[in-house]
């Protein structure tokens, strides 16, 4: 098997509860976790009331069940202050709660101003992150890091070492259209956080199954981090066909069988 700290995202129960999720994340199997605080998104946690009290309840749920939180994603538009503000709430409850890695992405930061205050926001966080021995990670996403090999640009001019990649193979293909098998390849020399989701349809298609189902092919995305030795966290994901979530029973059942898929596999 990987050297990879297994483990289940927070957004495979989006439509319901902090508690309901790590519930269902302890049922599919998972010990590690990672934990969304994405503003009008994700909000198991929300970036803007995330004090002392609901960190304290975080830890209770993931004692309760058993669970590790391991990472976090924050995504947030860094190049405003309410993004920077927020990030760094995300930052501070993650120290607290013990993760490895915190994720962002680029945002919509577009013009030479915008991006400006991108990096130097980026750059202040991951000190931050660094201090407190946590990982800044920027997804593969939309606009500036859409691809590994599109990225390498903007992660040059950050020049921060604390700052790497977290690889989305789905991301890959529905926002541009590119091959993540190998893709990802680029991305080893900064890899610190994957998040393993499946992708069905080409580009532009909101459609994320349990893994297996779609059409990228896991074992070679494994194969491949395997093979690179990667230690960091592999976050399975599902975000199902148009963002639209079965009953939470129905989702429970297929967090398992898509981890049930992942562990089959013997990588």
């Amino acid at each position: 098997m990987g050297d990879w700290i297994e483990t289940g995202s927070s957004i495979i129960f989006l439509p319901f509860t902090l508690e309901q999720a790590l519930a269902g994340l302890a049922e599919a199997g998972f010990v590690n976790v990672e934990i969304g605080a994405v503003k009008d998104f994700l909000e198991h946690l929300d970036p803007d009331n995330l004090g002392p009290t609901e960190v304290a309840g975080c830890q209770a749920l993931l004692d309760q069940h058993g669970l590790t939180c391991v990472s976090m994603s924050g995504h947030a538009p860094l190049h405003l202050e309410i993004g920077r503000r927020r990030l760094t709430n995300v930052l501070r409850a993650g120290k607290e709660l013990g993760i490895q890695v915190l994720n962002t992405f680029t945002g919509d930061a577009s013009t030479p101003a915008e991006i400006e205050a991108f990096k130097t926001n980026v750059r202040a966080i991951a000190d931050e992150a660094a201090d407190a021995g946590i990982r800044l990670c920027i997804e593969t996403d939309s606009n500036l890091l859409p691809t590994a090999a599109i990225g390498a640009k903007i992660l040059a001019e950050i020049g921060h070492e604390n700052v790497g990649i977290n690889y989305d193979p789905g991301n890959v293909i529905y926002y541009t259209g590119a091959v993540p098998e190998e893709d990802i390849v680029l991305a080893l020399p900064h890899l610190g956080h994957v998040h393993l989701k499946d992708q069905r349809g080409g580009k532009g298609k909101t459609d994320f199954p349990p893994l297996g189902d779609g059409d990228i092919d896991i074992p070679r995305i494994l194969r491949t981090l395997q093979g690179a030795g990667y230690a960091g966290p592999v976050s399975m994901e599902i975000e199902f066909t148009d963002y639209t979530w079965p009953s939470y029973e129905e989702t429970v059942r297929e967090a398992i069988r898509s981890k049930a898929y992942w562990d089959g596999l013997g990588i």
